[in-house]
């Protein structure tokens, strides 16, 4: 992370010890601290901008401000981020008594469109879950992760934090660490468990072998050092573009689509709500949509002139 312009001494501290308690206190993946420093990146080039000097300084009014410059180029979902980023960051501050209130709490969060999750139908899946060449080392690897990811339902940075010792593999289940280091197990199903042992066995040995890599991770890459976010997402890329007619795919889509096709299949709401580790029933409500393969099965079934 590196600045583009020399900040004042303090205003450097308050970022640094920020980042440190996301990082270390809250766990939040490399993708999210990327975002909020780039976030406090551009409220500080603003904040410098209007001749203010400390984030002391800073009022309601300028917060409002800085939102609506925003606000003329961007996206609704990026300046909600970029509020919640401030709401957060100024939380802090206060809690470690840099400010005394915080002036990003008020500014009204811009109301978003409720769209629904992007997530593969099972042909797709299937398509993608065969594409690895598991005859090469990072191709049993990126079996292996393709399976868990979509057998599993978790977040990315839940998949790169894995160790060998969380995986439970005869039962076919595995410790994840969650948002706010909370803890939860995930089932993995036959097909992950097999790609599991066979990436363990043959690929994970070799993998650790290179350059004296670790011992604890579960995905290595190339170098025996713990894969990444960003890995995982250049990973996906690879597939998507050797796959013809196949659809952007985020790691992020595979947990749309675990969510969706085990309520496609009759799952109970809360079940899925603890196997994705949300805290609220709301966050999970919006997979509730009905794909077109479960609407054609019900109208078969139910209309007497289908």
């Amino acid at each position: 992370m590196e600045q583009p312009l020399v900040w004042p001494p303090m205003i450097d501290h308050q970022v640094d010890l920020y980042m440190q308690y996301l990082a270390v206190e809250k766990k939040v993946s490399h993708h999210t601290l990327d975002h909020y420093y780039s976030d406090l990146e551009q409220f500080i080039a603003f904040m410098l901008g209007e001749g203010r000097a400390s984030f002391a300084d800073i009022t309601h009014l300028d917060v409002r401000t800085f939102v609506g410059r925003m606000a003329r180029d961007r996206a609704k979902k990026t300046i909600a981020r970029k509020i919640s980023a401030l709401r957060s960051f100024y939380a802090f501050l206060r809690r470690e008594g840099f400010v005394e209130k915080n002036p990003a709490k008020d500014v009204h969060l811009p109301k978003l469109e409720r769209r629904l999750p992007n997530f593969l139908y099972l042909d797709a899946v299937e398509r993608l879950m065969n594409a690895p060449d598991t005859t090469t080392l990072l191709g049993l690897r990126d079996k292996a992760l393709l399976e868990l990811l979509y057998a599993s339902g978790v977040r990315v940075s839940e998949c790169v934090g894995l160790d060998r010792s969380d995986l439970d593999l005869d039962l076919g289940a595995a410790l994840v660490f969650g948002k706010g280091s909370k803890e939860r197990y995930v089932l993995l199903g036959s097909p992950a468990v097999s790609a599991l042992r066979r990436y363990l066995a043959d690929a994970w040995p070799l993998l650790r072998q290179q350059a004296g890599g670790e011992d604890r991770p579960v995905f290595l890459n190339h170098k025996g050092t713990r894969l990444s976010d960003r890995s995982v997402r250049r990973i996906l890329d690879k597939y998507v573009v050797q796959l013809a007619g196949m659809q952007k795919v985020s790691p992020h889509t595979l947990r749309h689509t675990f969510a969706t096709h085990l309520l496609d299949h009759g799952a109970d709401l809360r079940v899925v709500q603890e196997l994705l580790g949300h805290a609220s029933l709301s966050s999970t409500q919006i997979y509730t949509h009905t794909t077109r393969e479960h609407l054609e099965r019900v109208y078969t079934k139910a209309h007497p002139r289908a």
